[in-house]
């Protein structure tokens, strides 16, 4: 049996997820949680094979709690859940880790063989973000920016671009002022931006801010 662990903020959410485990002895979930926090205890205290983790928390993003999990427990599968497009956030969070990618809208079907998949020790790639990972390879000039940022420059990025200052940031991720005013400027170069207030528009227009 495989133990499964919702985490998302909407209840909704997680009762319809669990309606479609229910119909098979072969999925238990054993946990839920609303906040990244729960979803960190969770993991934390290894109860589940499987962790099925929500992009948008109330408290903390689901790419913060990707990456503080992957810090203590890398080996627990992780497949994100996610309701905005793949090519906003997909390649990324296999970059920071992630095991599999789905969109909250995908079938029953979809969501059964992803579990199977990640809690086998394989990740689980959709066609959509397959495609999405060719591209990369060849370089596509018309492949966002952001997707060339490393894991840590991204956490960076979304928070800049929503307004937080270096030592705020600095604060929440236990970083120094200087590593972090190091990582803006990396990002700068690489996407080829000359100020927070262009950091906002991109992301904005990208639909990267909640």
């Amino acid at each position: 049996m495989i133990r499964i662990a919702i985490c998302d903020d909407h209840q909704i959410v997680r009762a319809g997820f669990k309606q479609i485990f229910s119909q098979s002895d072969e999925f238990n979930v054993v946990a839920e949680g609303s906040t990244g926090r729960e979803a960190l205890d969770i993991a934390r205290r290894e109860i589940c094979d499987v962790l099925l983790l929500d992009i948008a928390m109330p408290d903390q993003s689901g790419i913060d709690t990707l990456r503080t999990i992957r810090q203590g427990q890398p080996d627990l599968p992780v497949l994100i859940l996610s309701g905005y497009p793949a090519q906003q956030y997909a390649l990324n969070l296999f970059k920071m880790g992630a095991n599999g990618y789905l969109n909250k809208e995908c079938e029953a079907d979809e969501l059964i063989t992803a579990v199977r998949t990640v809690f086998q020790g394989r990740r689980y790639v959709s066609s959509q973000v397959g495609e999405l990972l060719a591209q990369s390879f060849d370089r596509d000039p018309n492949t966002a920016l952001h997707t060339e940022l490393s894991d840590r420059e991204f956490q960076v990025f979304l928070r800049l671009a929503r307004g937080a200052t270096v030592s705020d940031i600095g604060t929440a991720l236990s970083l120094s002022i200087k590593t972090v005013s190091t990582y803006r400027t990396r990002i700068m170069e690489k996407m080829g931006l000359q100020s927070n207030s262009d950091l906002t528009y991109y992301a904005m227009k990208n639909n990267l801010l909640d």
